[in-house]
C-alpha cells in the first residue's frame, strides 16, 4: 500500500488495496501472480506499470532474504524496489513504532515555510528536522505536519487566519497576512 501512494492520493491507494489484498494476501501470492493480473487490480493508480514490478520485486526478496516479513530497519526497507527514505519511514513508524520523519511534499513546504530548514532535498530537510525536534515526537511530528499542510497550510493558498502556528512561521511574519 505504501508503494502504491508514492504520487497517488490516499483515497485512490483505500479504494484499490482492499480488493488487491483479497486477492493476493501474502508475498508468496504477488510473487505467484502473474504481472498483468497486479497491473489490473492496481490500474486506477498512477504509474501502475512499474508500481506492479516493484512490488512483485519487493515481495520476492523479502521472501529470499527476510523470510517474508518486512524488514524493520531503515536500510534493509530502501533496498527494496519502490522503496525510498520517505516510504521506509512511514512504514518504520506507521507499522513498527520506529522513529523517522516523514518528508513528503507538506513536510518539505511547510518545514521551509516555518524555517525549519531552507533544503529543498528531502533527505536534507530530514536531517534539519531530526537536528531540530526530539525523537519522541518525530512519527507525530510529520503526521501532524501533513494534516496541517492538507487542510490550513496549502501550497496555493495558505489558511493563515486559521492557523495556530503564526507565531512560528517566517512565511507568515514575512507576507501580506501578517
Amino acid at each position: 500500500a505504501v508503494i502504491l501512494s508514492a504520487q497517488c492520493t490516499d483515497d485512490r491507494v483505500n479504494i484499490v488495496t482492499p480488493n488487491l489484498f483479497n486477492q493476493l494476501p501474502a508475498p508468496k501470492d504477488f510473487v505467484d501472480a502473474e504481472l498483468a493480473q497486479i497491473k489490473e487490480l492496481i490500474k486506477s493508480i498512477n504509474f501502475f506499470n512499474n508500481k506492479a514490478k516493484n512490488i512483485q520485486l519487493t515481495c520476492q526478496i523479502l521472501i529470499d532474504k527476510h523470510d517474508g516479513k518486512v524488514p524493520v530497519d531503515l536500510n534493509s526497507l530502501i533496498e527494496l524496489p519502490g522503496v525510498g527514505r520517505k516510504t521506509a519511514n512511514v512504514v518504520l513508524g506507521q507499522a513498527f513504532d520506529v522513529p523517522g520523519i516523514t518528508v513528503d511534499t507538506h513536510v518539505k513546504r511547510l518545514s521551509q515555510r516555518l524555517g525549519f530548514t531552507k533544503h529543498d532535498d528531502a533527505v536534507k530537510a530530514e536531517y534539519d528536522l531530526m537536528k531540530i525536534w526530539p525523537t519522541e515526537i518525530w512519527i507525530d511530528f510529520s503526521s501532524l505536519l501533513i494534516l496541517h499542510g492538507r487542510k490550513v497550510c496549502n501550497a496555493r493558498k495558505p489558511k493563515c487566519s486559521d492557523c495556530g502556528l503564526t507565531n512560528l512561521c517566517k512565511f507568515y511574519k514575512n507576507s501580506k497576512f501578517n
